[in-house]
């Protein structure tokens, strides 16, 4: 893969943006140890708790933005988030399997950047990503006539010694 993302520098402001979206940019280690800080700080459970509805509201806002910016619809919209969020460094993501009639995907990441920057753990590591997808998922039901809303996790993590992880979305 050969990314090709557009990032745009305001030269007044300093503000990096792409897609008309303004994006940060920092180093792996540094968001990583932020990320463990917070985890450490109030337990795993509330933190992951936080960060899926954070996530999920940010991926459909996303999605939202993105569709009007590149005018696309429907599955292709989550396709394309995908593959952005595979261009910005966080692993390489992509559909196992998906069926948008139903709700149901199963998404591999392959590459974690949270794998990779904590090689000594043995746990699922990825569970921020988990709200993203029932986010994605639900804004492609909402445009296209669907009545579902669904939940995502992290059923496998290559840090637990799988090849890859696996996140499962599914009808609540």
């Amino acid at each position: 893969m050969k990314p090709q993302l557009p990032i745009e520098v305001n030269e007044e402001t300093g503000i990096w943006s792409t897609d008309g979206l303004p994006m940060l940019y920092v180093p792996r280690h540094f968001f990583v140890n932020n990320h463990a800080a917070i985890e450490a700080a109030l337990g795993r459970e509330r933190y992951a708790q936080q960060l899926y509805e954070a996530g999920y509201k940010s991926a459909y806002f996303w999605c939202e933005k993105e569709a009007a910016t590149h005018g696309l619809a429907g599955l292709a919209v989550y396709e394309h988030y995908l593959n952005r969020l595979s261009q910005r460094g966080w692993g390489l993501f992509k559909f196992e399997s998906v069926d948008a009639e139903t709700g149901h995907a199963s998404i591999s990441l392959r590459h974690s950047a949270f794998v990779l920057a904590q090689p000594e753990a043995r746990d699922k590591l990825c569970y921020m990503f988990a709200g993203w997808f029932s986010g994605a998922m639900d804004w492609v039901a909402a445009t296209t006539g669907r009545d579902y809303r669904t939940v995502s996790s992290e059923t496998r993590c290559a840090a637990e010694g799988h090849a890859h992880c696996v996140f499962t979305v599914a009808p609540k």
